[in-house]
């Protein structure tokens, strides 16, 4: 699925097959020119002063900026987002094929919008241990630990945490899922499939809480859903080495896999996989919600390092008082299958609901038991927490329905929200499908078969070939989605009606369609920190390369400082009369097929 043919299973066909390689009728953007940070390095003594460290060119690299300025020595409110690419590599002996990049990053009233090298992470210096994040740092880790770290498969992200999901998940052909890196991020979490189980796609629940892996079994021929418990801990510590722990951003003082967490995920574990029916023995793409939203997970009373588990009261209080919100109790995933034309539901509430009971009811399991069961009696046994299906079949999530199309899915959402419950199923026919997922994103009220049904409208004309549905970062609340189209070379941002039954593409306003898109196949859009920015990152398969589009302003909400560029109100606008500047792109030795960001702490 890492191969070449792998991708053209997967998402193809591609431009070409549509005649649609011409230019004609284009934009050309132009990207704005590269400025270098050199002058804020602390090791240049001919520069402006500054604390940047890393090295000047040529000994190394400092990264580039290309809105905003005049460079100043002061940092101001930093932020960066770092992305990890997955890319078909031209040498897999060479490249696992993950980069780790920076997407875009403020810093010295200036911003950057081209994909570089992370400055932090890499200065650029080329050695036999770093290669500017052409291979994931963690990749590397991972390789030289003797795992196998070749032919990615897909690369994961979690959204129902803005800012706060903080690292990916690689997915690798030989079964190894594994946590990829940043400066500031980069414990080393590891699961691996069992022999005879091929990946395809991967979701990660909004928190942090479960990724969920579609594989073919190939030794009994059928498809799977593998599910994986997943726990943050403060950075670069180990779940094995209590002693180190430290208050890093509030994380969790303990190992709770299963539990919403920031993301900087140390520990894994397979509980487990759910049988897909007879009838999809070859899944291709996953997505799944919790329909908890940001604001509920941040609601808590405190930070989880100031609310341990090892209090009663405190364990109570996210089962039934002040932090119950911050906890999901159910949640559905959606399975395509390209092949065999058909989407399968999945009921994620067994799951939550054995968690929410395992860590929370206080009654059912008192301190003691908490401590001997979760505590101490963690390990890899089906017998030791988190206990695996075998162990306890109860927890397993169960298949609602199976939904056969008229034409190939090509793509797959679902709605973040609970009270949006639509899922989005793309069709190869240039369609988007809404579908009602009726109660299976409420807390408090089980679904049935029968909710989920198609909205029962004409569904949305997007280009053909939709390979890839994104989240909007700022705002959308699902009212948007993001749809690249491979065979139309087009990116379209979709607007949804109020009862989410129907939508239409937002055309010309927020199309996407320029001579630098040779063959996308996915996009993502950025999270925001102290700055406002609306940037979209594109993988460009045949193009070799991934891109960043800007399509809005980019606003230092942050640092508001007098002499300083992109204030409040309106920031830096994007340049020219068109809706989308051209941040730049950044060539990687193979075809990019998928991308996903993260913003760092």
């Amino acid at each position: 699925m890492g191969k070449a043919a792998g991708i053209d299973y997967r998402y193809g066909p591609n431009p070409a097959a549509y005649g649609t390689t011409s230019n004609a009728g284009r934009t050309a953007l132009v990207a704005p020119a590269d400025q270098s940070y050199d002058p804020i390095s602390l090791n240049n003594p001919a520069g402006i002063g500054g604390d940047r460290h890393c090295l000047p060119f040529p000994n190394g690299f400092c990264g580039t900026w290309q809105v905003g300025g005049p460079l100043v020595a002061s940092p101001g409110d930093y932020s960066s987002n770092i992305m990890q690419t997955a890319f078909v590599a031209d040498s897999p002996a060479q490249y696992g094929g993950v980069a780790g990049l920076q997407s875009i990053s403020m810093a010295s009233n200036t911003f950057a919008e081209r994909p570089q090298p992370s400055w932090a992470t890499y200065q650029g210096v080329y050695s036999a241990t770093n290669d500017s994040g052409i291979n994931d740092f963690n990749l590397l880790n991972y390789r030289n630990a003797g795992l196998k770290t070749s032919d990615a498969v897909a690369v994961g992200h979690c959204y129902g945490r803005d800012t706060w999901c903080v690292t990916n998940l690689m997915v690798f052909q030989g079964g190894l899922i594994a946590a990829a890196g940043s400066n500031t991020a980069y414990n080393q979490g590891t699961a691996q499939l069992a022999a005879g189980k091929v990946p395809t796609a991967i979701a990660v629940t909004n928190s942090g809480e479960f990724a969920l892996v579609t594989v073919w079994d190939t030794v009994n021929l059928k498809g799977q859903v593998a599910v994986i418990a997943l726990a943050g801990l403060c950075n670069a510590c180990t779940p094995d080495n209590p002693g180190a722990w430290y208050n890093n951003w509030g994380e969790w003082n303990g190992v709770y896999p299963g539990l919403p967490n920031l993301g900087n995920f140390a520990y894994m574990k397979v509980l487990g996989y759910v049988d897909l029916p007879t009838t999809m023995k070859a899944p291709t793409e996953i997505s799944a919600s919790t329909g908890v939203s940001v604001d509920s997970y941040n609601a808590t009373t405190n930070t989880y390092w100031n609310l341990p588990l090892s209090s009663d009261g405190n364990r109570t209080s996210f089962y039934s008082g002040a932090n119950s919100g911050a906890v999901a109790r159910t949640g559905i995933a959606v399975v395509i299958s390209k092949s065999e034309q058909q989407a399968a539901f999945i009921d994620l509430r067994p799951l939550f609901s054995y968690y929410r009971e395992q860590y929370f009811n206080v009654a059912a399991n008192p301190q003691s038991t908490f401590n001997n069961k979760i505590v101490n009696g963690r390990g890899p046994a089906d017998n030791q927490w988190p206990y695996t299906f075998t162990q306890v079949p109860s927890q397993m999530p169960t298949v609602i329905k199976t939904v056969a199309l008229a034409q190939r899915p090509s793509a797959v959402k679902v709605g973040l929200l609970s009270s949006t419950s639509r899922a989005w199923v793309a069709t190869q026919d240039g369609q988007l499908h809404i579908y009602k997922l009726g109660n299976y994103l409420n807390a408090t009220t089980a679904g049935t078969a029968t909710d989920i049904t198609d909205a029962g409208t004409t569904p949305v004309a997007v280009g053909r070939n939709p390979t890839s549905i994104a989240y909007v970062k700022k705002g959308g609340a699902d009212h948007d989605l993001i749809v690249t189209s491979r065979g139309d070379r087009r990116i379209d941002w979709v607007r949804f009606a109020n009862d989410f039954n129907s939508g239409i593409p937002r055309v010309p306003a927020l199309s996407l369609s320029d001579a630098s898109l040779v063959d996308p196949i996915s996009a993502e859009d950025n999270e925001n920190h102290g700055t406002e920015s609306y940037v979209l990152s594109v993988a460009d398969y045949g193009g070799r390369k991934i891109s960043n589009y800007r399509y809005g302003p980019v606003i230092f909400r942050t640092n508001v400082t007098a002499g300083w560029t992109c204030q409040p109100p309106s920031g830096c606008p994007v340049s020219g009369s068109g809706p989308f500047e051209y941040g730049g792109s950044l060539s990687l030795p193979g075809g990019v097929f998928q991308v996903v960001t993260s913003n760092i702490p």
